[in-house]
């Protein structure tokens, strides 16, 4: 198909990594090979019981046909009974939107506010989806590489010296996809004190992974602790990490009423309202105490501290222990210039992950798509067996450099 029939918002922007693992993943399953996926970044549980039996019964009951665009007023009740009860924050159901994911809320968040020329700041490391949706609302991201010795926190520093006249958003994410970094309150704090001093920028937080959690803090929303910057800030979450329920393409977000309304406006003429099905289940799972999450974190938790062992014993790579979320974020400088038993030499993050594939096969995600290298993305997202095989596959194939 000639490029010129494709509009330039489309050509600007590039398919997802983690989207394109998964189909890669799949078509070498299908092909025979013998693969350990730690790319794929979705929980491994099943949903709960009580949240698929909500579903089906939802089913029998008939309720089958659409909904209003903003959700089921059952549902909005739900997140923001959710949102004070864990977040301290008072919404009313008119300020809620429910969306196809918190995906679709972040991307349409960005539709109904961002014009040429106005600025996104995304601090780096990254979700990949993140400056391709600004990229697509002919919007500029400016990315903001925060250091692995700050555990790749935004500092206020950083952020005062990206924020420009032109600035219109922050996004900000945590825990973070792909370091699992965390902030204290004191760090909030400092953040939110950057943002008093610059009333043009708004605010879209991306709290997916807010209770996957291992520090020992309780987490704070950065709206709780500065009430003033209700107004600019838009909150997004969804029910797919914390209750297993990614294909259910539940995301939602709450704010001020502007905003809500034109999320509601765009919706109305592109997707409309989100399944049925999928909304009561949701309404269950955000209405009942999730007694299984202690165990799914402490089981992360192991996960997590198994291939931060096992990956810093692998000369050339160094992982640190994330504080949230479920990846790792290991850096693989010391492979850089290595050479594959064929004569290649790894120049990049990106030749590093393909070797670990080809020669170890191993799935991980490359750094380079996420805005900091030489690091890689892998996720613990599965069992302790794979992620022990993984880096046992790894550790052998680069004993194999030169």
């Amino acid at each position: 198909m000639s490029p010129s029939r494709i509009s330039s918002r489309i050509r600007r922007i590039k398919p997802s990594a983690s989207a394109a693992a998964a189909e890669r993943f799949a078509e070498l399953r299908r092909q025979g090979k013998d693969i350990v996926n730690l790319a794929i970044g979705e929980p491994d549980f099943d949903t709960p019981a009580h949240i698929r039996e909500a579903g089906c019964a939802a089913i029998e009951r008939g309720e089958t046909r659409y909904t209003p665009v903003a959700g089921t007023l059952a549902l909005r009740q739900a997140i923001a009974a959710k949102l004070q009860r864990e977040n301290g924050l008072d919404y009313a159901p008119r300020d809620i939107i429910v969306t196809c994911g918190a995906k679709h809320a972040l991307f349409n968040a960005l539709a109904v506010t961002v014009e040429e020329g106005h600025e996104v700041i995304i601090p780096a490391p990254f979700w990949v989806s993140y400056p391709d949706m600004v990229l697509a609302c002919d919007g500029t991201p400016v990315i903001v590489a925060c250091r692995e010795e700050d555990d790749f926190r935004l500092t206020p520093e950083a952020l005062e010296a990206a924020i420009t006249l032109s600035t219109r958003w922050l996004v900000f994410n945590s825990p973070t996809n792909p370091t699992g970094t965390t902030y204290t309150t004191a760090q909030l704090r400092a953040l939110a004190d950057v943002l008093l001093r610059h009333p043009q920028v708004m605010v879209l937080t991306d709290d997916i992974y807010e209770h996957i959690r291992f520090v020992d803090a309780a987490p704070r929303h950065l709206l709780a602790i500065e009430p003033a910057l209700r107004e600019r800030t838009l909150v997004v979450n969804g029910v797919s990490k914390t209750y297993a329920m990614t294909g259910w393409r539940i995301g939602y977000a709450a704010g001020p009423a502007d905003i809500v309304a034109a999320l509601d406006m765009l919706q109305s003429q592109s997707t409309s309202g989100v399944c049925s099905i999928s909304q009561a289940a949701a309404v269950v799972a955000l209405n009942t105490a999730p007694d299984f999450l202690p165990q799914w974190v402490a089981t992360y938790r192991e996960r997590r501290d198994t291939a931060t062992r096992l990956l810093n014993a692998i000369p050339g790579i160094r992982a640190r222990a994330p504080g949230g979320a479920f990846y790792l974020y290991p850096h693989c400088g010391g492979l850089i210039g290595k050479r594959t038993p064929e004569g290649k030499t790894l120049d990049t993050d990106n030749d590093v992950v393909l070797f670990f594939l080809e020669a170890a096969g191993v799935m991980v995600l490359a750094g380079t798509p996420y805005g900091v290298s030489p690091y890689f993305r892998m996720s613990t997202a599965t069992s302790l067996a794979q992620i022990e095989e993984g880096c046992a596959r790894i550790a052998r194939a680069v004993a194999l450099l030169g």
